[in-house]
């Protein structure tokens, strides 16, 4: 399996189970890996055959800024399931990364792995 990354994504939301969480928007990073057959692509030289990452990223980007969830978790799983059901992927490998938010704790986040990985 192939794999597409975008690295880095922030995304400002609001997020959190603590009351002042909820008043405010806190920037996540997220990191997406996309597991797809380049080899058509790669051979073409054609967008049509791999996935449009400026696509994936607009659709990820617009859905956490209007989300509204406590749990990144949650997130991530949304976030898992919109790029299945509506990009060429059979894979995908969500990270979200919500720094700063624990004291003494630079990185603090959740990796989930949904999809078929041949």
């Amino acid at each position: 399996m192939d794999i597409i990354f975008l690295h880095h994504l922030s995304v400002d939301t609001v997020i959190g189970v603590w009351e002042w969480e909820r008043r405010i928007r806190q920037t996540l990073i997220l990191d997406l890996d996309l597991g797809v057959d380049t080899r058509r692509a790669g051979e073409t030289d054609d967008l049509i055959h791999t996935v449009d990452y400026k696509a994936v990223t607009d659709r990820v980007r617009d859905f956490a800024r209007a989300a509204d969830f406590k749990l990144i978790e949650a997130l991530a799983e949304h976030i898992a399931r919109i790029v299945l059901k509506e990009f060429p992927v059979r894979w995908v490998r969500v990270r979200i990364n919500k720094q700063g938010i624990v004291r003494h704790v630079r990185d603090l986040g959740v990796i989930i792995e949904r999809g078929e990985r041949d």
